[in-house]
């Protein structure tokens, strides 16, 4: 299984996860597609975010788009191997994990820097 995962293509922490994806990634099981894209850009509002939204991980699997810390969850899962057994913090109410999310989300380009392309 696998699927496809937007990223903030400007994010030195979200370009870390995604060569850390790629590197566990030995069937190809992942695509990438960068938010700022205009495909990214189409995927958040089927996601029914707004497209310009950054702070979001998206990750579309079979068909259901999984938002913030499901997100995450579920590419753990479809990750496979011993990163599959984080999947079990699912029963964990996204009401509760989704803050912890969202704090990394809104604090990442202080923390981690931001890619210029000026």
């Amino acid at each position: 299984m696998g699927g496809t995962v937007l990223f903030d293509d400007t994010c030195n922490l979200c370009d870390g996860l995604v060569k850390f994806i790629r590197k566990r990634d030995k069937i190809s099981r992942f695509r990438f597609v960068p938010l700022q894209s205009e495909e990214g850009r189409n995927m958040l509002r089927s996601a029914g975010l707004p497209d310009t939204d950054s702070d979001t991980a998206v990750y579309l699997s079979d068909g259901r788009y999984f938002l913030r810390s499901s997100a995450v969850l579920h590419i753990l899962k479809d990750l496979g191997s011993a990163w599959r057994i984080l999947y079990v913090f699912i029963i964990v109410p996204p009401f509760i994990r989704d803050p912890f999310y969202n704090l990394v989300a809104k604090n990442r380009y202080r923390i981690f820097g931001r890619k210029d392309y000026c």
